[in-house]
């Protein structure tokens, strides 16, 4: 497999389609209380397509068996889909091999499985550097190795428009630091940090590094290599797959030094009453009857992705978004939290004197649905001087037409909460 990021996806077939696209969500031809659905909570969750819920039903009914332990045909064939799924993941970050991926169930457990292993190398005073922006799954398993094992946790901060301080950054960096681990995509800002100047900043001192690629992934291509990740975590129900399943990348170096997550069965290369050793990467971090059924859909999920016109639908996004943006700005009382240059489709915002939470309920009785409250990052809410926001994100299979919608039923719900 070639470096770089054109060696992420074959040759699409065709310029990105917005109408067919959407045509392969049967959820989007919904109707909610009447009207027609406008989906637009997809940082929380993407709707499924017609591939994901071919391949997870072809499974179920056609071919399934537990993977890696059998020697019958069914065991046979789903172990070849298992692994086809992790080959399918390693083609989409451009890792160096499949055995570099790690299947977890989700981001959290990733992170979670990166802190557990890395605290043998933590040591009192030790330093992990964070930033303001962080999901909670990027914050609590580090404060795990603050607890236990006498880690001081740093926080770069957030500029006004809501992008990454990156002087300050550079600033907190030490020969302490052991571990930086910073979102490439913010859920909240829609933020995208500059993985490999981050990255770069961290090697020189020593660190190691890990990024939170659950909303990158959607949207833009990742090239670990070219970044030069350490650590990379991703989830498939926001990838358009099933919940339950998600990803780490490891470097082979980390993947071999890092101790085992969870004990059991297919982690183990030997079993005695007085010994044990490991699989190899990444089997050791596999204990346990995996999510056979999720990594199949996530499978199919990844491999549409890798199919698809990933410039164009990103610049269908953008055009969703500004047009958004553009709305809000209009509307009394509102104001947008984060407008970092280049950011993703992801709009967090405020009306005064309303409730995020009101605002969402009244948007789902126009059959909008929008999240509302702190969108699991307390800190990023505490900088930036509020309780809750409301977060439309958006998708290539949104519409002008869900933006028009969206727009007015906040213009109804700002004058019923006015």
């Amino acid at each position: 497999m070639a470096d770089g990021i054109g060696a992420l996806a074959p040759t699409p077939l065709a310029p990105f389609d917005p109408a067919a696209f959407r045509a392969e969500f049967p959820i989007l031809a919904r109707q909610i209380h009447g009207r027609p659905l406008v989906y637009l909570d997809n940082a929380a969750s993407a709707q499924k397509p017609h591939a994901v819920i071919a391949a997870m039903t072809e499974a179920m009914t056609q071919s399934y068996a537990n993977v890696h332990r059998g020697i019958h045909t069914l065991a046979n064939e789903t172990t070849q889909r298992f692994e086809a799924a992790r080959a399918s993941i390693a083609r989409f970050l451009n890792a160096p091999a499949p055995e570099n991926i790690v299947f977890t169930r989700g981001s959290t457990e990733a992170i979670n499985l990166v802190a557990n292993g890395f605290a043998e190398f933590i040591q009192p005073g030790d330093e992990i550097l964070l930033t303001e922006m962080e999901h909670h799954s990027n914050i609590v398993p580090w404060h795990f190795l603050r607890e236990r094992h006498g880690a001081v946790l740093r926080w770069a901060p957030v500029r006004d428009d809501g992008a990454l301080d990156m002087e300050a950054f550079a600033r907190l960096l030490s020969p302490r630091t052991k571990l930086v681990a910073v979102t490439h995509m913010s859920n909240v800002l829609g933020t995208v940090t500059d993985a490999a100047a981050i990255a770069a900043l961290a090697h020189d001192v020593g660190a190691a590094v890990l990024f939170d690629g659950s909303q990158a992934a959607v949207h833009l291509p990742v090239n670990v290599r070219a970044i030069d990740a350490d650590f990379y975590v991703a989830t498939g129900h926001k990838l358009y797959g099933p919940s339950g399943i998600g990803f780490l990348y490891g470097k082979a170096e980390w993947l071999t030094c890092l101790r085992p997550y969870q004990g059991g069965g297919e982690m183990i290369e030997s079993v005695a009453q007085d010994r044990i050793t490991y699989a190899e990467p990444p089997h050791k971090f596999e204990a346990g009857t995996p999510p056979i059924l999720e990594a199949i859909g996530l499978g199919a999920a990844i491999e549409q992705l890798r199919a698809l016109d990933r410039p164009g639908a990103l610049t269908h996004e953008e055009a969703l978004y500004a047009r958004a943006a553009d709305g809000l700005r209009s509307i009394p009382g509102a104001k947008i939290i984060g407008e970092a240059p280049c950011k993703g489709a992801i709009l967090a915002f405020t009306l005064d004197g309303a409730h995020a939470h009101d605002i969402a309920q009244i948007l789902d009785k126009y059959g909008v649905a929008i999240r509302a409250g702190q969108h699991c990052a307390e800190p990023l809410m505490r900088r930036f001087g509020v309780t809750s926001s409301a977060r439309a994100s958006f998708a290539p299979y949104n519409t002008f037409e869900e933006v028009d919608a969206f727009l007015d039923a906040l213009g109804r719900a700002r004058k019923l909460l006015s």
